[in-house]
C-alpha cells in the first residue's frame, strides 16, 4: 500500500492505490454517473496515477462534456469508452472472436479496453458454429494468439469449439443476443460454464470489459521476469 489508498470525493472513494497493487489504475464504470462525477473521478485518477485511465459504458453526450472538462482523452463511440494515457504495447496478443455481427458491440468494448491497456488486438468476426468452416479457416490466427476472447450469444457453443482448437487461455463472454430461450444471455452463460473444453474462463453477460481485464491479468503473469 502507498501512504494514501483512497481519495474521498463524497460521492465516491477513489482507489488510487490500485495501480501499485495490480498494475492498472481503477477503471471507472460510467453508466449511472453524472458528467460532473466522472470528471472528478478522472481528474483524481490522473493526478494520483501514471498509467491509463479508462471510463467504460459512457454515452456520447457524457463523453463530450467530460472531454471538454478533462482534455487529452479520446472517445470510442462503438466501445462507449473514454481513455486517457493509453498504455504502450506490451507484446502480448489477443484475438477477439465474434460468433455473429449482433455480438459486435461487446467485441468493440473488449478490443478497445484491451488495446488501451497495452494488449495487441486482432478481431475475427462472424465465425459462429452455424458455419463451422468459417471458424476453421481462422485456426492459424487463433492458435498464434497468447489469449483468445470468444464473444457469443444464442447457445454459446463457439467457446467450446475454440477451446478445443487452441492451447492458449480462452476467455468466454456470453452475450444477450438471441431469441426467447436464450434468456438474455443466461443460456450462453450456462453453456460456457458447462463446456467440455476444459479450463475456459467465463465472464459476465455482455462484459467485454471483464474479458479484457482477464487478458490483462494474463499478460501481467506472462511478463514476469522480463525486462
Amino acid at each position: 500500500m502507498t501512504g494514501q489508498d483512497a481519495v474521498d470525493l463524497g460521492f465516491a472513494r477513489v482507489d488510487v492505490d490500485r495501480e501499485a497493487r495490480q498494475g492498472l489504475p481503477e477503471v471507472v464504470y460510467g453508466s449511472g454517473k453524472t458528467p460532473g462525477q466522472v470528471v472528478e473521478v478522472v481528474r483524481t485518477l490522473l493526478r494520483h496515477n501514471a498509467g491509463p485511465v479508462l471510463v467504460t459504458r459512457v454515452d456520447a453526450g457524457t463523453a463530450i462534456s467530460v472531454l471538454r472538462a478533462v482534455p487529452g482523452g479520446t472517445y470510442d463511440s462503438e466501445a462507449r469508452l473514454l481513455v486517457w494515457r493509453p498504455a504502450e504495447p506490451t507484446g502480448f496478443s489477443v484475438v477477439v472472436a465474434a460468433a455473429g455481427t449482433a455480438d459486435l458491440p461487446v467485441v468493440r468494448e473488449a478490443a478497445a479496453v484491451a488495446a488501451a491497456v497495452g494488449i495487441g488486438v486482432t478481431t475475427v468476426t462472424d465465425v459462429g458454429v452455424a458455419g463451422l468452416h468459417r471458424l476453421l479457416a481462422e485456426q492459424d490466427r487463433l492458435r498464434a494468439a497468447d489469449t483468445v476472447i470468444v464473444v457469443a450469444g444464442m447457445e454459446g457453443a463457439l467457446a467450446s469449439a475454440v477451446g478445443g482448437l487452441v492451447a492458449c487461455p480462452v476467455v468466454a463472454v456470453p452475450t444477450s443476443t438471441g431469441y426467447g430461450a436464450g434468456l438474455d444471455g443466461i443460456t450462453a452463460l450456462l453453456a460456457m460454464h458447462a463446456s467440455c473444453a476444459a479450463g475456459i474462463t467465463v465472464v459476465n453477460i455482455d462484459s467485454g470489459f471483464g474479458a479484457a481485464m482477464a487478458a490483462f491479468r494474463l499478460s501481467r503473469v506472462a511478463r514476469r521476469g522480463t525486462p
